[in-house]
């Protein structure tokens, strides 16, 4: 996940009230859905997946913002009709915003059409991982990406250092990437204390290193597209795509390890 700008007169921690103010309601609306499951959950994935096509549409073709609304809406009505079917056959269907989006005028068409199949994939991989292996699951996971961006984000403004990658996202140091890591790795611990499989430990560090990977990759389109945030929708986070970015690494790599390795995770 991103971290965002500081805002004029409150130094390193001036965005840091509107951060947590906004991501107590996140914490509040995303963990209901979670709770729920079922079509709660389904629908609050396809909507945010709908809102990150919308973001990514409007970063590269940015005169074209009735198209990325357009984009987002399709996005959201087709992954809602790939989990209404449920077929293996149906998640073709998935790749459609790539395909409609890079067939029209804009820069980078193939970053766009990457990144738009990724952002599907995850939205359907969420749905499927709460309906396979429950709460638990989906929480582990939802617990690795926050815990480790918290993690990284206060290790990273107290203890500085070098860069992790200056050039993609400057802000980004070793420090708060290792924090990230072991953050990530008390989760898995954690997760396995409540009994969850030993591959927990060493896989939620490397679910927090893809996802910090997703972090950059955002910070990469954006900047490509010079501007700070995908969106103005979130005070103190920026846009949709700012906080789930790193959300989308961890889920592309757990769907990855899963067709290598059964998950030590329970089911149902």
């Amino acid at each position: 996940m991103s971290a965002p700008q500081a805002t004029n007169g409150g130094g390193r921690w001036g965005d840091l009230r509107a951060r947590v103010l906004s991501a107590v309601a996140m914490l509040v609306l995303g963990a209901g859905a979670i709770w729920w499951g079922g079509l709660v959950f389904a629908e609050l994935a396809i909507v945010v997946s709908g809102l990150m096509i919308w973001e990514l549409s409007a970063m590269t073709a940015p005169e074209r913002k009735f198209e990325a609304r357009v984009l987002g809406v399709l996005a959201s009505l087709i992954l809602a009709a790939v989990l209404w079917l449920h077929s293996p056959l149906a998640l073709v269907l998935l790749i459609l915003p790539s395909v409609i989006g890079a067939l029209t005028q804009r820069r980078d068409r193939a970053i766009y059409a990457v990144y738009a199949l990724a952002v599907m994939l995850t939205g359907y991989g969420l749905v499927a991982l709460r309906a396979g292996h429950g709460l638990g699951a989906i929480t582990w996971i939802i617990a690795i990406v926050v815990v480790s961006d918290i993690s990284g984000y206060f290790a990273g403004r107290t203890l500085g250092g070098p860069k992790f990658w200056p050039r993609i996202s400057p802000k980004k140091t070793w420090s708060g990437t290792v924090a990230g890591w072991i953050g990530a790795a008390i989760v898995g611990w954690i997760f396995v204390l409540f009994g969850g499989g030993h591959g927990l430990i060493w896989l939620s560090p490397l679910l927090a290193f893809a996802g910090q990977m997703g972090d950059i990759a955002e910070s990469w389109i954006k900047r490509r597209a010079s501007i700070k945030d995908s969106s103005h929708l979130i005070p103190g986070h920026g846009g949709v795509m700012d906080r789930f970015d790193a959300l989308i690494g961890a889920v592309l790599m757990l769907l990855l390890i899963a067709q290598i390795m059964p998950l030590p995770l329970s089911e149902g």
